[in-house]
C-alpha cells in the first residue's frame, strides 16, 4: 500500500472532465491539498475495479448461464436424441412385432390352407370316359378278354393244345393278368359326371369304384387260382375260368364303337357274327369233352375213335377241333344232319343243344332282320315318296315328259346323297349345335354375298339357320323377268345362265359361289324395278342352290335395325352404280303399309278424342245433377223448420208433402240407377275400343268419391226426415 500511495503522490494529478472549467479561479486553485486528490483517485480506482469486477462477474455469470443453457440444450438434445433413438427402437420393435405377427398370420394361413387342402378333395389325373384315351384302353383290355374267352375252354378240352404250346400260354396268361391289374388302376382313375362336371376327387373315385359291383368281379377275376397248378398239374387250364368275369369291358368297347363308327349297321352285323362264332366254339369244345367222357368211337354220335387205323387223321388236333366245330354248327343251326344219339345222356345233351340253338338263333336272326330293315329305312322311305308322286301323276294325268323329269329329279337326289331333309335330320339337336353345324356348312357361302360382308355375326348366324337348299333340273327357270322377288339365291353347285326372253340366248353363265336376287328382297325405295326381277335365270344342268326368303330376312332384321339400315344403304349404292334408282323424291311413292299405319294412327287418336269428350260431358251432367239434389235437400230442410210451428191441420199437409217428397226421392233414385246403368254401358263400350289411361282412371276415382259423399249425405237427410215425420 505504501508503494501505491507514493506512486500516486508522485504522479501528476488526474483531473476528470467534469471538474475542469475555464475560470481562472479553478485553474489557479492552489488551496487544494494533495490528500484530497489522492483520496478521490483511490475512490475512482476502487469504483473502476468494482465495475470491472462486476462486469467480470456479470460476464462470468453470463458465461455460466450460457454454459448451463448450452449444457441444458445439449442435455435436452441428447435426451431428445435418446428419446428419438428409443422411439426408433420402439418403432423397430413394433415393426418386428408386426413382422412377427404377419409371419404368425402367414403361418396360420398356411396351416389353414393346409387344413383346407386336407379337407379339399385331392384332385388327380382323371381319365375322361368320353375321351379317346378311355376308348383306346377299352380296345387294349378287350384283347385279353377275347383271348381268355376263346382259349381257356379250348385248352381245357383239347389236351394236345395245352401241352404243345405251354410256354406261349404262360406268357399270354400272365400278360393278360398284368393288363387286368392295370385295368383296375385305370378304373380307379376314371372320372364320372356329377351335375354336368367331371369329378376329380381321388377319394370319391375310389369310393365309387370300390362300392360298385364291377369291383367285386374284378377282384374275383384277379384271384391267384394258378396256385392250383401245383396241386392238380399243368393239364387243368380251366382253373383260370375266373378270368372270364371281365367280359363287361369287352361289351363296353363294342357299344362305344357302335356309337363312334360311321357304319353302325355293318358293325352290329359283324358283332353278332362274332357272338355266334364264340357260341359255336364253346359248344364244339363241350361236345369233344363229352365224347371223351363217354369214350371216343363208342357209337356214331360221339367223336370217332382216335386210334382207328382206317381213319388215322381223326387223331390229329386240327381234325379234332374241325369235326367238333362242324357238329356244333349243324346242331345249333338246327339243321340236324348228325347221327342220332344212342345213350340217354347223349339225348339230353342233344336236346339242350337244340333248345339253345333255337333261342339264340331266333334272337340273332331277329336282330339281323331289324338291322337290315334299318339299313334300308331311308331307301324305303324315299321309294315310298316316289311311289306316291307316281300315283298322283297318273291320277292327274300328267304328261309323260313332265313325269320323266320328276323321276329323273328324284334319281339325281338319291344318287348324289341329297335326298335327306336337313331340317328333319337336325330337328333333335339343340339350337346351339344346329347353329354350329350351319355355320360350318353355309357360312362361307353366305359371306360371299356383298351386302352381307360386314354384317354382325349374330345376324349371319340367324340367316345361316334359315338357308334352305333347293335342287333344280336342267332347263328349270329359277326366276323370270318381271316376277315378284320373294327370295334370294346362292349357287352351291351347278351352273345357271342369264338368258333372253326367247330362253336360248345366253348373256352370262353363273357358277358356284354366285348369287342373285339380293336387291329385290330388300325392297329399296326409289328402285326403278321395285321388287320385280330384272332378268331370266335358267338352270343349265342339275344345280343346287341355297334360298333365303324375304320373310326370313325381315324377321331377322327386325332384331337388328342398324344392320337393316346398312343393308339398305349398300343396296342403294349398288343400284346407283347400275343406274337403277330414281333419286327424285317426287317419284318415290310411299309404301302401302306405311300409309295404312298412318291412317290407323289417325283413327286411334280420333277415337281417343271422342272418348275423352264423352267423359267430359258425363262429368258435367253428373255435376249438374248433384247440384240439383243439394238444392232440393236445402229446400226440404228450410220447409221442415217452418212447419214445426204450424197447427195440427197443417200436419196433414206436411204428410202429403212428405209423401210427394218420397215419390220425388224414388224418382231421383230411379234416375240415378238408369244413369248408372248408362254409365256402365258406356264404360264397357269404351273398354272394348281402347284401354283407359291412368289419368282418366284417377279422375273417375275422384268423381266416384264425390258422388259417394253426396249419396251418404242424402241418405242421412232422408233418415232425419223420416224421424221428424214419425215425431
Amino acid at each position: 500500500m505504501a508503494t501505491t500511495t507514493q506512486a500516486l503522490l508522485t504522479s501528476p494529478p488526474y483531473v476528470p472532465p467534469h471538474f475542469t472549467s475555464d475560470s481562472d479561479d479553478d485553474i489557479s486553485s492552489p488551496q487544494s491539498t494533495p490528500l484530497h486528490i489522492g483520496n478521490t483517485n483511490n475512490n475512482n480506482n476502487n469504483e473502476e475495479e468494482k465495475k470491472k469486477k462486476r462486469k467480470k462477474e456479470k460476464k462470468e455469470k453470463k458465461e455460466k448461464k450460457e454454459k448451463k443453457e448450452k449444457e441444458k440444450k445439449e442435455e435436452e438434445e441428447k435426451e431428445k436424441e435418446k428419446e428419438k433413438e428409443k422411439e426408433k427402437e420402439k418403432e423397430k420393435e413394433k415393426e418386428k412385432e408386426k413382422e412377427k405377427e404377419k409371419e404368425k398370420e402367414k403361418e396360420k394361413e398356411k396351416e389353414k390352407d393346409k387344413s383346407k387342402d386336407k379337407d379339399k378333395p385331392a384332385e388327380i389325373f382323371v381319365i375322361n370316359p368320353a375321351g379317346n384315351l378311355y376308348y383306346n384302353w377299352l380296345f387294349i383290355i378287350t384283347l385279353p378278354v377275347m383271348y381268355n374267352w376263346t382259349m381257356i375252354i379250348a385248352r381245357a378240352c383239347f389236351e394236345e393244345l395245352q401241352h404243345d404250346y405251354i410256354i406261349y400260354w404262360v406268357i399270354l396268361d400272365y400278360t393278360s393278368d398284368l393288363i387286368y391289374l392295370a385295368d383296375m388302376f385305370f378304373r380307379a382313375r376314371t372320372g364320372y359326371l356329377e351335375q354336368g362336371l367331371l369329378v376329380k376327387d381321388k377319394k370319391l373315385l375310389l369310393d365309387r369304384y370300390i362300392s360298385s359291383f364291377q369291383f367285386r368281379l374284378d377282384v374275383l377275376s384277379m384271384l391267384p387260382t394258378d396256385i392250383f397248378y401245383f396241386v392238380l398239374g399243368i393239364d387243368y387250364p380251366e382253373i383260370r375260368i375266373n378270368k372270364l368275369l371281365r367280359i363287361g369291358r369287352m361289351m363296353e368297347f363294342f357299344t362305344k364303337t357302335e356309337t363312334k363308327t360311321n357304319y353302325p349297321n355293318i358293325f352290329r352285323i359283324a358283332n353278332l357274327i362274332m357272338y355266334i362264332l364264340i357260341i359255336i366254339h364253346w359248344n364244339a369244345c363241350w361236345y369233344f369233352s363229352f365224347s371223351k367222357s363217354i369214350g371216343f368211337g363208342a357209337d356214331d354220335w360221339v367223336y370217332p375213335a382216335l386210334d382207328d387205323p382206317e381213319e388215322p387223321e381223326f387223331g390229329q388236333p386240327m381234325r379234332k377241333y374241325a369235326f367238333s366245330l362242324y357238329w356244333s354248327t349243324l346242331t345249333l343251326t338246327t339243321i340236324g344232319e348228325t347221327p342220332p344219339p344212342a345213350l340217354d345222356s347223349e339225348f339230353l345233351f342233344h336236346v339242350v343243344d337244340f333248345l339253345v340253338g333255337v333261342l339264340i338263333f331266333a334272337t340273332i336272326v331277329g336282330n339281323i332282320a331289324t338291322m337290315i330293315s334299318n339299313m334300308n329305312a331311308a331307301q324305303a322311305q324315299f321309294q315310298s315318296r316316289i311311289d306316291n308322286i307316281k300315283q298322283y301323276m297318273q291320277v292327274r294325268k300328267v304328261s309323260k315328259d313332265l313325269e320323266l323329269r320328276v323321276i329323273k329329279w328324284f334319281d339325281y337326289l338319291w344318287n348324289n346323297g341329297k335326298a335327306q331333309d336337313e331340317r328333319e335330320v337336325l330337328r333333335y339337336l339343340p339350337d346351339k349345335l344346329k347353329a354350329e353345324i350351319a355355320i360350318q356348312v353355309h357360312m362361307e357361302t353366305l359371306k360371299k354375298v356383298r351386302i352381307f360382308a360386314d354384317c354382325e355375326a349374330g345376324l349371319l348366324i340367324e340367316l345361316v339357320l334359315k338357308l334352305r337348299p333347293q335342287v333344280f333340273s336342267p332347263g328349270d327357270y329359277i326366276c323370270k323377268k318381271g316376277d315378284i322377288g320373294r327370295e334370294m339365291y346362292i349357287i352351291k353347285d351347278g351352273k345357271l345362265a342369264v338368258v333372253a326372253d326367247d330362253g336360248v340366248t345366253q348373256f352370262v353363265v353363273l357358277g358356284s359361289g354366285s348369287y342373285f336376287g339380293e336387291i329385290s328382297i330388300l325392297n329399296i325405295k326409289g328402285s326403278k324395278a321395285g321388287n320385280r326381277r330384272t332378268a331370266n335365270i335358267r338352270s343349265i344342268g342339275y344345280s343346287e342352290l341355297f334360298c333365303l326368303s324375304k320373310d326370313d330376312l325381315m324377321e331377322s332384321l327386325s332384331e337388328y335395325p342398324d344392320a337393316k339400315g346398312m343393308l339398305e344403304d349398300k343396296g342403294r349404292q349398288i343400284l346407283m352404280k347400275d343406274g337403277l334408282i330414281d333419286l327424285d323424291p317426287a317419284n318415290i311413292k310411299p309404301e302401302q303399309k306405311e300409309l295404312e299405319e298412318k291412317v290407323n294412327k289417325l283413327y286411334g287418336t280420333m277415337e281417343l278424342m271422342q272418348v275423352k269428350l264423352k267423359k267430359i260431358l258425363r262429368n258435367n251432367e253428373n255435376a249438374d245433377k248433384t247440384l240439383k239434389h243439394r238444392i232440393i235437400d236445402l229446400e226440404r230442410l228450410t220447409g221442415e223448420e217452418v212447419e214445426e210451428d204450424e197447427e195440427e191441420g197443417e200436419d196433414k199437409k206436411e204428410e202429403k208433402e212428405g209423401g210427394g217428397e218420397k215419390r220425388e226421392e224414388e224418382k231421383v233414385e230411379e234416375e240415378k240407377k238408369e244413369e248408372g246403368e248408362k254409365v256402365e254401358e258406356g264404360e264397357k263400350e269404351e273398354e272394348e275400343k281402347i284401354e283407359m289411361t291412368k289419368e282418366d282412371e284417377e279422375k273417375q276415382e275422384e268423381e266416384k268419391t264425390d258422388e259417394g259423399g253426396d249419396e251418404e249425405r242424402k241418405d242421412e237427410d232422408t233418415k232425419e226426415e223420416k224421424e221428424e215425420e214419425k215425431k
